[in-house]
């Protein structure tokens, strides 16, 4: 039986490998992003029948509604959510921030993801089907500059946890996956493109790559049906908890 996901934020890292790996074992994809070059690629190497493609920036609510209203009959019955798009902007500790930063990752990580999921449940409820979102470490360990973006990461966290209580007992899996160091265009995102800043920070280490996170993806998905795995979470080898700060001087 063919079987389709729709993943969000498919143009590039997490989202096109977990495309890439899923597809090649025989599922469909709905890909979602705003790159329409990018998502256009996955369906010249793969094929129409087998992804279809669907631009729009996730925040614009009208455009994915539109987007989704507008998936072909072959691609409807969506068996597995894959809730990946997401940023992190700027690394400035919260008394420098940039209130605009704050509130695009807000719109990204948490208003558009619950707005995919709430239109989507009636299908997989009906499916019963799954559904995975991609956190961070960052939504459960604090770090300098983290601020607004852990926050939503910890929004995805519990929000995941809460979904698991609603859908008790309509067969519909849950998963929150949060990685720790991965080396994909996050950072330059995150730094307005600063490639030696990106550089610097996976110099020396073995970072966790798209593949590593789109074979995980994959297992969770292929899980016998009476299992949910909650809650996984991932760091490098590398990679490891620093402890807490220490302020050493005349302030409290």
């Amino acid at each position: 039986m063919d079987r389709t996901l729709l993943v969000t934020g498919a143009t590039a890292g997490f989202g096109a490998a977990i495309v890439e790996r899923f597809v090649t074992a025989g599922w469909r994809a709905i890909a979602t992003g705003r790159r329409a070059d990018r998502l256009q690629a996955l369906v010249d190497r793969h094929g129409a029948d087998r992804i279809h493609a669907a631009a729009f920036d996730i925040r614009d609510l009208d455009a994915m509604q539109a987007a989704l209203a507008a998936i072909p009959a072959p691609f409807r019955d969506i068996d597995l959510l894959v809730n990946n798009a997401g940023l992190a902007l700027g690394t400035a500790p919260a008394q420098s921030s940039d209130l605009g930063q704050w509130r695009q990752m807000i719109d990204t990580n948490v208003t558009a993801l619950v707005a995919m999921t709430h239109h989507l449940l009636p299908a997989l409820i009906a499916r019963r089907g799954a559904i995975v979102n991609i956190g961070s470490i960052a939504g459960l360990y604090a770090y300098p500059g983290g601020n607004v973006y852990g926050a939503t990461k910890a929004f995805v966290d519990q929000f995941s946890l809460n979904l698991r209580s609603d859908l008790h007992g309509t067969g519909v899996r849950v998963t929150v996956v949060e990685p720790g160091l991965a080396e994909t265009e996050f950072t330059l995102v995150r730094t307005g493109g600063d490639r030696a800043a990106s550089d610097t920070l996976y110099a020396g280490t073995q970072p966790i790559t798209a593949a590593d996170i789109a074979e995980q993806v994959w297992w969770v998905a292929n899980l016998p049906p009476h299992l949910n795995l909650n809650r996984l979470e991932l760091m490098p080898v590398s990679q490891s908890l620093a402890g807490l700060q220490i302020h050493r001087g005349t302030t409290p």
